[in-house]
């Protein structure tokens, strides 16, 4: 099952990146291991996934240019934030396939506990960061940031969980 499921997330991260394929992926020696390579594609897959997104923003945020120059670096770092975030995330899709086909009651309680909680951290992690994108750029635009933002996110949750299998009971 974890095999399965790390091919439905490599796949879900292909659809999503458009690009990847003309990217080449880390040459595999003899040693590494099959989860080494899966977890190189995903981490390389990842770092594609917020560059188009970065480019998204850019392509649909009016920024003057002295408005970029102060809205990128908080953008880096806001990414940067998020990024451990999805760690946490992609950690609990991993612990999720590791014991898919032997989970229990109390597995199952603990990784939707721990996924409501990634959620209601994300919400609180783009509260934080308000305050900060509305010091470079307005209110106005900073609403738009995070309308782009949120719209992004969805679609990316909306095709990975179209592709995690759920819960047998």
């Amino acid at each position: 099952m974890r095999k399965y499921l790390s091919v439905i997330l490599c796949l879900f991260i292909c659809l999503t990146c458009a690009s990847f394929a003309q990217q080449q992926a880390p040459a595999a020696t003899p040693q590494a291991s099959a989860q080494q390579l899966t977890d190189d594609a995903i981490a390389l897959m990842r770092k594609d996934i917020r560059s188009q997104k970065k480019q998204f923003v850019a392509a649909n945020l009016p920024l003057s240019d002295q408005e970029a120059e102060k809205f990128w670096p908080v953008y880096d770092q806001y990414v940067a934030a998020f990024t451990k975030l999805n760690d946490t995330r992609f950690a609990l899709i991993k612990q999720y396939a590791d014991e898919y086909n032997t989970m229990t009651d109390a597995q199952a309680d603990t990784i939707i506990k721990k996924w409501i909680s990634t959620d209601q951290a994300a919400s609180e992690l783009r509260l934080k960061w308000i305050p900060q994108f509305e010091k470079v750029i307005s209110p106005k635009k900073t609403a738009l940031f995070f309308q782009i933002d949120r719209r992004l996110g969805l679609i990316v949750d909306l095709q990975l969980a179209s592709q995690i299998p759920v819960v047998q009971p």
